[in-house]
């Protein structure tokens, strides 16, 4: 009895610290490389992206399988993948960074908040340093991130072939939207 009582305790003590995350493996981040002439559109979505915020320290992890992203037309998604992403030798990108104005944010009451992020980003092998303005959304014990940005491809020394120079843009437009929940 004196077992489960100390347990619970603990558990109890514990508990705050763990309840300051938030999780999901469903965020949504999809891009535009569309060039402004191209006649077709250059652009896709990945719902397989795995996120966390730490509310107390501000940290913020995004990891995404880069092969989950999924084109309109399946010659573009394997073009993607084979010529310039590299997937099999690149298989995911991520983001690591802190919530720069975290003090600004607070987790437990309902609201927008404006968020400047910062940290490193890597895409096709390459890191960057990069700094995101974006907005965060609190309602109950979920979390709404959303942010939109541009990333200049040759950053990421993914290289865009002559014969399609025309359809793919030297910018993607990035967009992310992931609603977390408290763990």
């Amino acid at each position: 009895m004196k077992k489960i009582i100390i347990a619970t305790l603990l558990l109890a003590i514990a508990g705050p610290s763990f309840a300051q995350k938030y999780m999901t493996r469903t965020a949504k981040v999809s891009f535009n490389a569309t060039a402004p002439k191209s006649p077709e559109k250059i652009e896709a979505v990945n719902n397989e992206v795995a996120t966390i915020i730490d509310a107390k320290t501000g940290d913020i992890v995004f990891q995404m399988p880069i092969k989950s992203f999924k084109f309109e037309r399946e010659l573009m998604q394997q073009h993607f993948n084979e010529n310039y992403m590299e997937s099999d030798k690149f298989p995911k990108s991520e983001f690591k960074g802190k919530i720069v104005n975290a003090a600004d944010i607070t987790f437990t009451k309902d609201g927008t908040y404006k968020a400047t992020v910062t940290g490193t980003m890597t895409i096709h092998g390459v890191t960057q340093t990069v700094t995101v303005p974006g907005t965060i959304t609190v309602k109950g014990n979920t979390i709404t991130a959303s942010a939109k940005f541009a990333v200049k491809l040759a950053d990421y020394k993914i290289t865009v072939a002559s014969m399609v120079a025309d359809k793919l843009a030297k910018e993607a437009s990035i967009t992310i939207d992931a609603t977390l929940t408290q763990k």
